[in-house]
């Protein structure tokens, strides 16, 4: 598969594993990489800009394809600068970053500067088109079904996708509800040049996350999770359990941000990925974890994937060649 993105990013597939707290670590981002897609261990993960440089080392080790690393631009006040992140993106060679939760216009001049391919996330038309001014390379497009932050408009990739395929003119890449080659080959017959997926990744054997999550994704269906945190103005869709459904009790009697704080820190997620606690914290995921039927390795997702793409291609070509005919 060749478009724009694989040109772009240096890669085999047009597939992307987005950056994910907690588990964007260097032994998921180097297996997608492998399997011929775009890695991302994420910044905030690692906490410190030296523990940044470890995981860029690690994963050097384990593989030498393209890789990237997420930056997240949500304010606040105890994490490190993203300037301080950079600093060592730059001393380490990485030239790829993904960028999300706010926009990137304050680190754009440096990131240009230096060379960086800036893929910066959007969830929204007006958003993808200002991040096009600014410069960025591509956009990732997240609809309402995607796990982690999905907006504030509730629209779903189906109209998402195409509206800000119609708007720009650099390469879209779309996520939200994708999990396998059908879904692959929708997103290009919109008009992106890749997709990007987070909680299909989360259900591999190279995932650094506890067997139970896992096991609980593939008997999971797409009415498991929930949007959250919408009285706040940051929603954030998760997976249904005790905690979530808490918060969203709280929130429907009216609670503040200091009432849900002690809820929904992300630092409780720890407790669901690496000890197996499925109520000890929320959690991201996406709708799409309906779609997740087995636990895969990396390389044999790609394989499914791209068989499920050629079968999806065939039926379409055959569809349309019988349409012709008659």
């Amino acid at each position: 598969m060749k478009t724009r993105i694989t040109e772009l990013l240096g890669i085999e597939y047009p597939i992307i594993c987005g950056g994910m707290f907690q588990v964007g670590r260097a032994e998921l981002a180097a297996a997608v990489s492998e399997a011929g897609g775009l890695g991302i261990i994420t910044s905030k993960t690692q906490g410190t800009p030296e523990a940044l440089r470890q995981e860029i080392h690690k994963i050097k080790a384990l593989t030498n394809k393209p890789f990237a690393v997420n930056l997240n631009l949500f304010p606040s006040q105890t994490a490190t600068p993203n300037e301080d992140f950079i600093d060592v993106l730059i001393e380490e060679g990485v030239k790829i970053v993904e960028t999300s939760g706010r926009s990137p216009k304050d680190l754009m001049p440096k990131l240009k500067e230096n060379g960086f391919i800036v893929l910066h996330k959007v969830a929204g038309v007006k958003y993808a088109v200002s991040a096009e001014k600014l410069g960025v390379d591509a956009v990732i497009i997240v609809g309402n079904e995607t796990g982690g932050h999905p907006g504030m408009s509730d629209v779903g990739t189906l109209v998402m996708l195409p509206r800000i395929v119609d708007s720009v003119n650099i390469p879209v890449i779309a996520g939200g509800g994708y999990a396998d080659g059908r879904g692959l080959v929708s997103a290009l017959a919109f008009g992106a040049e890749g997709v990007v997926m987070g909680t299909r990744f989360m259900a591999t054997e190279e995932a650094p996350i506890h067997e139970n999550v896992k096991r609980w994704m593939v008997e999971s269906d797409e009415t498991n999770t929930i949007i959250i945190q919408r009285n706040i103005g940051s929603p954030s869709r998760v997976a249904l359990n005790a905690v979530s459904k808490e918060v969203d009790h709280l929130e429907r009697k009216g609670a503040t941000i200091e009432q849900l704080l002690p809820l929904i820190t992300g630092q409780r997620a720890k407790h669901v990925y690496f000890e197996g606690d499925l109520d000890g914290g929320i959690w991201s995921c996406g709708q799409s974890v309906g779609l997740i039927k087995e636990i895969l390795s990396i390389k044999e997702l790609f394989a499914q994937m791209t068989e499920e793409a050629k079968k999806s291609i065939d039926f379409i070509q055959k569809s349309l060649s019988i349409h012709s005919n008659v």
